[in-house]
Order: structure tokens, then C-alpha cells, then sequence
């Protein structure tokens, strides 16, 4: 469901906002170093051109990523979800490549009725807390270690009650995984994969909507008896 029809059904963005991004793996491209070294600079293979076929069946979009010492080719997923009911109310589908900061500005909701932002040490960053200092929000991303400056046992403390609000995002992530065919996506290029992308998110608010009815649903019946 988009933001608006969550609205107008009294499920407003409120308690702050929670903001995360996940890899969104596509099949691995076989081109050759000459190949991927054209689609970098933004150019096209000439053999390519010559094949429409094949052309269509290249990703030139994708981009390879690593992260905890593994590579990874495909996409991201940023979004934003409110801390109090769960929804998705943003988010923005990039290359693998682009850092999870820099897709902060796209995702964040200036509807939220909270201040408070969540996000991991991945976000961490001084133009971050000064950005959103500016723009009226409370930052509660959790703190980075630094070489030769690990985190003091008060900022474990912080980033660990911090955990408690910025674990639901999981439950997005989660849900993909367990009920919806999973991260992989088979599509070939930006454009598509953020269609497919957006209608996964959009499944989600509906399933998160059905979950809030039937809550609320059982709570009345409760307090009638």
C-alpha cells in the first residue's frame, strides 16, 4: 500500500524512522574484461551491438560489491520503515556498488511524526549527524569502531539498546526471505529491477496491513467479551 491509502486508513508514519539496505542479488554476467571495462566507462561493446539478442540479455546496470569479505553482483535495496507499525514508507533502488549513506537523503520521510532515526555504523558518518541535526532529527545510528579506536563499553551499551528499535527492519528482510520467494531477482537492468523491487515492497505493506487489521480485529473482540 502506498503512504497515502496507510494514511487515510490511520496508519500514520510515527515513533521515528528505521533505515536499512539490503543486496539484491541477479545472475552473474560472463563478459570478458574488455566488456565490463566498456560498460564502466558508460559505453557499449561493440559485438554487442551487432547481437540485439544477447544485448538484451546483459545487465549493464549491476555492479559488483563486497561485504564481509564476499563479493556480490546486483543491487540495493534502501528503505525506510516507521517504528511504529512497520510499514515501508520509502525507498530506492541503486547499484550494488553505492555505499548504504548515500542513498540516506532519498529515504527519509519527512511525514514521520518522530525525530528519531535508526540506522547501523554503516550510516555513521559526520556529515550524517550534521545533516540530520539540521534537519530537526535526532540521530540514534549506531557508533563505529575505528582503527587503533575500538568502542568504549558506554558505546557498545548505546549501540546494544539501540538494537532493540533497529532490529525490526529485519522483519522486512525476513519476510522476503520466508514468504516471498526471497532477494534474487531475474530481471536484466535499473528499470526493471526497481519494478520488481517496488512491487515487493508494495506485497509487504499489504501484508503488513492484513496483520494490523486482524490485530485490531482481535483486540475489539477482546474488549467486547
Amino acid at each position: 500500500m502506498g503512504c497515502s491509502l496507510l494514511r487515510e486508513a490511520g496508519y500514520e508514519a510515527k515513533g521515528g524512522q528505521i533505515i536499512d539496505a539490503t543486496l539484491i542479488p541477479v545472475p552473474i554476467q560472463r563478459n570478458s574484461r574488455e566488456e565490463n571495462q566498456k560498460i564502466k566507462q558508460g559505453e557499449l561493446p561493440e559485438a554487442w551491438r551487432e547481437q540485439p539478442h544477447k544485448l538484451s540479455q546483459k545487465d549493464r546496470d549491476a555492479r559488483w560489491t563486497k561485504k564481509n569479505g564476499q563479493n556480490h553482483f546486483g543491487y540495493k535495496n534502501h528503505i525506510n520503515i516507521d517504528a511504529k507499525h512497520g510499514f515501508i514508507r520509502r525507498y530506492s533502488i541503486t547499484e550494488a556498488s553505492v555505499h548504504d549513506s548515500q542513498a540516506l537523503g532519498a529515504v527519509l520521510d519527512p511525514d514521520n511524526g518522530g525525530d528519531e532515526v535508526w540506522a547501523d555504523s554503516a550510516y555513521r558518518d559526520e556529515q550524517v549527524e550534521v545533516g540530520l541535526e539540521a534537519l530537526g532529527h535526532s540521530s540514534q545510528i549506531h557508533e563505529r569502531a575505528y582503527r587503533n579506536r575500538p568502542l568504549t563499553e558506554e558505546q557498545k551499551a548505546s549501540n546494544r539498546k539501540k538494537s532493540k528499535t533497529r532490529a525490526k527492519v529485519e522483519h522486512v528482510f525476513g519476510s522476503w526471505v520466508m514468504t516471498m520467494g526471497g532477494k534474487l531477482v531475474r530481471a536484466v537492468g535499473l528499470a526493471r529491477v526497481q519494478a520488481q523491487l517496488g512491487f515487493k515492497n508494495l506485497v509487504y505493506n499489504l501484508k503488513r496491513y492484513v496483520f494490523w487489521q486482524q490485530k485490531s480485529r482481535s483486540q475489539s473482540r477482546v474488549q467486547c467479551v
